[in-house]
């Protein structure tokens, strides 16, 4: 059996969330867009099945769920906690995720990227 690596992409999911420390932050859910790579390791080619390969469904929903699961401070935690759901799934072995808050300034976006993998 041939092990291959591939990346699978969830780009620019749009969530609204609370998220921030600024007073306009915590009045209310802003805007925010959430990207995900995951380095995914696995029989090469896979079976054509969704239960042979990394599932996005799960990982968009889980982010959805993340969102929505109360106010976050900062954009590191929120990170951390899409890394963990990523990391969940044994066949990812490394993940980055972006955060930007697109609505904070009107002339740049803000975010926080990370990079986690198994034993980092």
């Amino acid at each position: 059996m041939v092990e291959a690596t591939y990346t699978i992409r969830l780009d620019a999911l749009e969530v609204r969330m609370g998220l921030g420390i600024h007073a306009e932050e915590l009045a209310g859910p802003q805007r925010v867009l959430v990207s995900v790579a995951m380095t995914c390791t696995y029989p090469a080619p896979p079976e054509d099945r969704i239960d042979a390969v990394v599932d996005y469904d799960r990982v968009r929903e889980g982010i959805r769920a993340i969102a929505a699961s109360g106010h976050v401070m900062l954009q590191e935690v929120l990170c951390e906690r899409i890394a963990a759901l990523c990391l969940s799934d044994p066949r990812v072995t490394e993940v980055t995720v972006r955060s930007t808050k697109p609505d904070i300034y009107l002339d740049a976006q803000i975010g926080c990227e990370i990079k986690r993998g198994r034993g980092k």
